[in-house]
Parts: C-alpha cells; structure tokens; sequence
C-alpha cells in the first residue's frame, strides 16, 4: 500500500491546484480566507494525502464549508459529473461479493474508507447542489440508511430538470455513470 504521506513537489501541485479552484469558485465558500485553509492543510498531511486521492479519482475537491464547533473546514468533491475515477462501482463489499458475474472492481463504501473520507448523505449532497449544477449526466451514491441497506437496497441521487432526485437501486448495481461523492473534513 502507499504511503500516505505526499513528496514536497506533490504538496506544493495539490495546494496550488487547491488555491486555483478556492479563487475561480468564490461562491462555495464567501466567508472562508485561503491563507486559513492553507495553514490548516500544512499542519495535516494525512488530510492532504485524502485530498489528493480525491484529486486523482476526479473529484475536483473544494471547501464548501467551515464547522465553528471543531475549527474543521469542510471540502466536498465538486467535480461536475461524478468523479470518473470512482464510477462502476457498487455501494459496499457485501454488495459486491453478491454479484456471481461481472463483479465490479471496487465498491463506494471501502474505496470512500481506503480514501479516508466519507461518502456524502442526501443532505449533504443537497447542499452540494445549492452551489452549483452537478451530475447533470451522471448519478452519486450516498450514504444509505441501515434498514434500507439491510433489505438490500441503497440510495444515489443526481440532478435532472433542475432538481435533484433520490433513487434507489439494488447495492449490488453499478453503472458506468455512476460513482460518490465525498467529503473530507481538514
């Protein structure tokens, strides 16, 4: 397994990337100084090899929030569609070992954990979408509630004909359009 702590180069690329999306998407984020995030990210490597995973799966990673209670700054994948690095996936191991053919690589549940975030709920992807327009194409998962994933089901949503949508689905379904978001809180 990698390790998961970044080289000084890749540190340097993700906080710069960072910085570039925190200043072209003001929006997400009005009250929140990059100076703050950054002090905050140098501090916690661990958080920013999270990031970077988020980054290199597709998720465009962003702040969209700052929790008062903890000092924590909130990121969300923003990428417009689902993040293409995390799509063809079905929502947990247990779904995924059902399968008898075609059983996906990967599953959202483990690859959220692995990635050391967690998988937005349709709250959360909610407020995602008061920020901006997202899968407009594509679906999420989100975090399914137990007595729905005990009967075997679980949730995504997307946003079609400007709204957003809660689906349900056998867990053990995947699709090439559909992946998760995540949320990383630094």
């Amino acid at each position: 397994m990698a390790t998961k702590e970044l080289s000084a180069e890749q540190r340097e690329a993700l906080l710069s990337t960072l910085k570039t999306r925190f200043e072209k998407h003001m929006n997400r984020h009005k009250s929140i100084e990059w100076a703050n995030v950054q002090a905050r990210l140098e501090t916690r490597p661990a958080k920013l090899w999270s990031l970077q995973e988020m980054e290199r799966t597709g998720g465009e990673p962003d702040v969209v929030g700052f929790d008062e209670k903890t000092g924590e700054y909130i990121f969300y994948d923003c990428a417009a569609e689902s993040p293409k690095g995390r799509r063809s996936v079905c929502y947990d191991r247990e779904a995924q070992e059902s399968r008898k053919e075609h059983r996906p690589e990967n599953n959202a549940v483990d690859m959220a954990a692995v990635m050391g975030i967690e998988i937005l709920t349709e709250e959360q992807y909610r407020d995602l979408q008061q920020l901006g327009n997202f899968d407009l194409k594509t679906s999420s998962w989100v975090k399914t509630p137990d007595a729905i994933r005990k009967l075997g089901g679980a949730l995504f949503c997307d946003r079609r004909y400007d709204h957003v949508f809660l689906y349900h689905n056998g867990a053990q379904s995947y699709y090439a359009a559909r992946a998760f978001r995540g949320l990383l809180r630094v």
